[in-house]
C-alpha cells in the first residue's frame, strides 16, 4: 500500500496537520488566491481538498465548489465541516490522476504541497493534464506548494515540536533521489506511546514546475512567491504558480 492509500495514516497525522490555526486562516488565503488570479466567480475545482478548507471558503465567496480527495475519512471531514458552516459543495472520492472533466471549471486550485505523491513523474504531468483538460478557455490553475529553492534554504534535518495537547511531533526529512524527492519520517509521542509514520513526495523547483506546465498544455506560467504575489525569489516562502488556459 502506498502511505498515502492508508486511512490511519492521515487519521492519526490530522491534528498535526490541520490544526485550528490553519482553519482560520482558509478565508484570507481564499481572499488571496482570487484576487492573485482576478477570477472572482464561476466553477471552481479542489484538487486534494483534504477537509476541505479551501472548498467551503470558495463556495461561501460564491463559487460553485468541487472537492476531489482520494481519501475517504478527509472528505467526512470536509462534509461535517461544510454542513455546520451551510456550505453546498460537491465532494468526490477520486485519485487525482484519473479525476478529469473536460472544460468545467474557471478556477482549479492544489494547495498545500498536494501534488507530486507518485514515484512516476510521468503521473504528476498526466495530473497537470487532466486539469488542463478540465479547465475552460481562459480558466487558471493555482498551485502552492514548498519549492526546492526554500527547502535547500532553510533546511534542518530534525525539527521538534510540542503540541497544546502534551504530544511531540519530530520531523526528519531526508532528500533522496538527485534532489528529486524528499523522505519523510514523522514520529508523535504522546502517552508515553510512540508512534512513526513514512511519507515521501517529489520537490519541484520554480524552473521544473512551470517547464511541468508548459509541457501539459498551459501557455501562461507565472510564479510567486505566496499567495499575495510576492516574487519568487531568496526571499520566496512558498511556491505558487499560477498558470493559464488559452485557446490555441
Amino acid at each position: 500500500m502506498d502511505w498515502f492509500d492508508d486511512e490511519t495514516f492521515w487519521r492519526e497525522l490530522y491534528p498535526y496537520m490541520f490544526p485550528p490555526e490553519r482553519f482560520a486562516v482558509a478565508g484570507e488565503q481564499a481572499d488571496q488566491l482570487i484576487a492573485l488570479t482576478k477570477c472572482t466567480a464561476g466553477a471552481a475545482l479542489d484538487l486534494c481538498c483534504g477537509p476541505g478548507r479551501h472548498a467551503i471558503a470558495l463556495a461561501q465567496r460564491g463559487f460553485a465548489v468541487t472537492g476531489v480527495d482520494r481519501t475517504a475519512c478527509l472528505l467526512d471531514r470536509a462534509r461535517e465541516r461544510a454542513a455546520l458552516q451551510g456550505a453546498a459543495i460537491e465532494w468526490v472520492l477520486e485519485d487525482m490522476r484519473r479525476f478529469c472533466r473536460p472544460e468545467a471549471f474557471d478556477l482549479v486550485c492544489n494547495l498545500f504541497t498536494s501534488f507530486g505523491y507518485f514515484d512516476n513523474r510521468a503521473d504528476d504531468l498526466q495530473v497537470l493534464r487532466n486539469l488542463h483538460a478540465s479547465l475552460k478557455d481562459s480558466g487558471v490553475l493555482v498551485m502552492e506548494m514548498i519549492g526546492k529553492e526554500r527547502l535547500a534554504r532553510v533546511w534542518q534535518s530534525a525539527i521538534c515540536t510540542e503540541h497544546p495537547d502534551g504530544s511531540m511531533l519530530i520531523q526528519r526529512p531526508k532528500v533522496v533521489k538527485d534532489w528529486c524527492r524528499i523522505q519523510n519520517e514523522w514520529t508523535i509521542i504522546r502517552g508515553g506511546r510512540a508512534q512513526t509514520f513514512c511519507f515521501e513526495h517529489a520537490i519541484y523547483s520554480g524552473c521544473e514546475l512551470r517547464d511541468l506546465l508548459l509541457a501539459s498544455g498551459f501557455s501562461e506560467v507565472q510564479l510567486f512567491g505566496s499567495l499575495l504575489g510576492a516574487p519568487y525569489d531568496l526571499e520566496a516562502n512558498r511556491l505558487v504558480a499560477v498558470a493559464r488556459k488559452t485557446r490555441r
